[in-house]
């Protein structure tokens, strides 16, 4: 037993916890992902068998089994026929930090520039709900409004007059507690009610976090092609936003180091990029936290919608592998798990930015109605969000292949969709001959809601690829041929 103890240090480390809410296998798969992203457990260690672990454990096989195989497809392990289970032999590509430059001195812009910048940039104004393909939806007719109703009328039958009040900065405890129990469950990110801020929206919560985070002419990693409306939110911030790469492996960390090494703030969606639809890998994960570290940076992880995965279980969030660095700063909404007209987000920050945080959301009034925030404890802490996820996921497993069936057979091989397994919307890529925003226009004029893909670069690089955003989540499965139908035939007009 000693010399195995020695061998094996970390194993006796790990600490079964009765209160919480994560299953043992769970937590054990949280302690090796911990150990092997701070570099307690060196790349290429073999480690014991499961018979073995879970007897040191006292644990069953089978729950050291399945962390095992977990672990394994989430990158982190390797299993090795007739040899046993390593710790990945090559997780990150180590290279030389670039020389870090001086912050280049910009002037303060006046609230009229800010607005010219924001010309252009809404994209959501310039679709209809109603329209088929428009991206960035739900199914909105798969809302539960009856249930939704009864449990806000149970709020104000039961004439609540103190909650009536400015109450908690921070927001409703009850849903703030509800939050932390269901993204432990779900997400794999372990936090308390204290460490939660209730927001009208992600775009809210990151102009919150930009606020307190930044101070004018601070460099900003955004992705590139990213989200929009985070864009908008940084630009109103007074922060310089560079554009970094995005591949198939998510945003490309030595793309950042290299364009702004000394940038203050990362904004990334790491489980479902939008709008290449792309995970971000392990290798990136790790780099871009170890690059946090380094910066003295913080990360802004955007995670709206990575519960929908229609080939694979959802990848835990990127807070989950933060450690003890605390360099993340998790983003939620229930924009895309419910409606986008609810404005209702939330983020969760280490303890020591919650005062600033508080203070910024306070001084900027991002507040959420006092029924929204209790109905909404009452649908995730009874159980209902993770209801209404499943069943939303069978309906849009339904459209998406429904959207796919339409453009294998209604296309005309003018598009093609490389990746397709998460969210609510495809990229479809088009053919060189055609000019993306040219083709939106014209869809627009038959009331087709997709969006170009070009809309979504950053600044000079606005025209590097051209395609077209096709959501499903709110179009009807009988509707998608007829929608792609009438695109087609605007490729030979």
């Amino acid at each position: 037993m000693k010399t195995r103890a020695t061998a094996y240090p970390i194993w006796n480390r790990f600490q079964r916890s009765p209160d919480d809410p994560l299953s043992l296998r769970e937590q054990l798969v949280r302690f090796f992902r911990k150990g092997v992203a701070d570099g307690t457990l060196q790349p290429g260690i073999r480690l014991p068998a499961s018979r073995v672990l879970a007897q040191e454990l006292g644990l069953s096989r089978i729950t050291v089994s399945g962390a095992y195989e977990q672990l394994v497809a989430e990158g982190f392990l390797e299993a090795r026929q007739g040899a046993g289970t390593y710790v990945a032999a090559r997780i990150a590509d180590p290279k030389p930090l670039s020389s870090a430059s001086s912050p280049q001195q910009r002037q303060r812009e006046p609230i009229s520039v800010r607005a010219r910048r924001l010309s252009g940039l809404d994209s959501m104004s310039m679709a209809r709900a109603a329209w088929p393909l428009t991206p960035g939806l739900p199914a909105l007719d798969a809302f539960p409004y009856a249930l939704w109703g009864r449990l806000e009328g149970r709020f104000w039958r039961r004439r609540p007059i103190p909650d009536l009040s400015y109450g908690d900065p921070q927001g409703f405890l009850p849903l703030r507690e509800a939050l932390a129990e269901y993204l432990g469950a779900a997400r794999g990110v372990v936090c308390n009610a204290h460490q939660i801020i209730i927001a009208p929206g992600a775009q809210a919560a990151v102009s919150i976090a930009t606020l307190a985070l930044t101070d004018i002419g601070d460099r900003v990693w955004v992705e590139n092609p990213g989200y929009d409306a985070a864009y908008r939110s940084l630009v109103l911030a007074g922060v310089a936003a560079v554009g970094i790469r995005v591949d198939a492996e998510g945003l490309d960390v030595d793309d950042g180091r290299n364009r702004a090494p000394d940038a203050r703030l990362a904004m990334v969606s790491p489980s479902h990029q939008y709008p290449m639809g792309v995970t971000m890998s392990l290798a990136r994960r790790l780099a871009l936290l170890q690059w946090a570290n380094d910066a003295r940076a913080f990360i802004l992880e955007d995670d709206y919608d990575s519960e929908f995965r229609y080939e694979c279980a959802p990848t835990p969030a990127l807070k989950a592998l933060d450690g003890g660095n605390e360099r993340v700063i998790y983003i939620g909404t229930l924009s895309k798990l419910l409606a986008p007209g609810l404005r209702l987000g939330f983020l969760v920050a280490p303890d020591d930015l919650i005062d600033a945080l508080c203070a910024v959301r306070n001084g900027t009034d991002h507040r959420v109605p006092m029924p929204l925030q209790a109905t909404a404890a009452d649908f995730i802490g009874n159980g209902h969000l993770g209801t209404h996820i499943r069943r939303s996921k069978m309906l849009y497993t339904e459209r998406r292949a429904a959207l796919l069936s339409a453009i294998n057979s209604e296309g005309g091989g003018w598009l093609t969709v490389p990746t397709a397994s998460t969210g609510l919307h495809l990229v479809a890529e088009l053919p060189d001959c055609c000019n993306d925003q040219t083709l939106v226009a014209a869809a627009r004029t038959r009331q087709i809601g997709v969006m170009p893909l070009s809309a979504y670069f950053v600044d000079a690089s606005r025209t590097e690829r051209q395609g077209l955003l096709m959501g499903f989540g709110n179009t009807r499965a009988e509707h998608m041929k007829g929608a792609i139908r009438t695109l087609s035939r605007l490729f030979i007009t």
